[in-house]
């Protein structure tokens, strides 16, 4: 296939921005979750109320629409700021964009998983090591964190799934991600089922090695825990 090999050093810097931008969306979605948790979890009703609704909110609107809006939307409010100033306003930069706007819906999702875990973690223990004087923190570090976190990572392998799917949203808003180049790509030579196939080749094999990673991972953090308490 000429066409392909033809573009196939773009296609490989797409896929590159492709996993940048989703390895990037995730952290910022795993800080944004662990806050939105730990909010949900507080005794004030304030912060419950607050990490109630960006839950609800960001849940119930579809990606496209999120980032449509956060691109478009934010483009208007430099454009004001800057002509309220006298200035001229910056370009939205595209990739920063997708990164805060899938960080931030996807921080809705691992709130819910990470809260489920904690949750998960017997009330006692934290009681227990509070008996023997741990300190919040060093509780937290040593006893819940370790078991939260095998208890939320097979959720969390599903939300990084979803999430790296989810970058092809981005190619919408003109970021030169692995789907915008096989759709340009496939425009241009009028093959488009070619680039698009390469386009999910990608895709697949990135989630393939994430699974298979993440299940390594899973065995290690279970190596020495019951079968029976997994399911509890």
């Amino acid at each position: 296939m000429p066409e392909l090999q033809r573009y196939l050093p773009a296609l490989l810097r797409g896929a590159e921005v492709t996993l940048v931008l989703a390895l990037l969306s995730v952290v910022l979605a795993i800080c944004v979750g662990m806050a939105g948790a730990m909010a949900k979890l507080s005794q004030s009703r304030f912060l419950v109320s607050m990490a109630t609704a960006y839950t609800t909110l960001i849940r119930g609107v579809p990606e496209f629409v999120m980032m449509l809006l956060v691109f478009y939307g934010g483009q208007i409010v430099l454009n004001r700021i800057a002509a309220a100033f006298g200035l001229h306003a910056p370009d939205v930069n595209a990739f920063a964009t997708a990164v805060l706007t899938i960080g931030f819906i996807f921080g809705a999702y691992y709130t819910e998983t990470f809260r489920g875990a904690i949750l998960g973690v017997p009330a006692g223990q934290m009681e227990a090591a509070r008996a023997y004087g741990f300190s919040r923190w060093l509780a937290f570090r040593r006893i819940l964190f370790p078991q939260m976190v095998r208890l939320a990572l097979p959720a969390a392998l599903n939300n990084w799934l979803v999430l790296l799917k989810t970058t092809a949203v981005a190619s919408l808003i003109g970021l030169q991600d692995v789907m915008f180049i096989a759709d340009q790509a496939g425009r241009t030579t009028q093959a488009p089922m070619t680039f698009y196939l390469a386009a999910c080749a990608v895709y697949l094999l990135v989630t393939s090695g994430s699974t298979a990673c993440l299940a390594r991972t899973r065995v290690r953090l279970n190596r020495g825990v019951r079968e029976g308490s997994l399911h509890r």
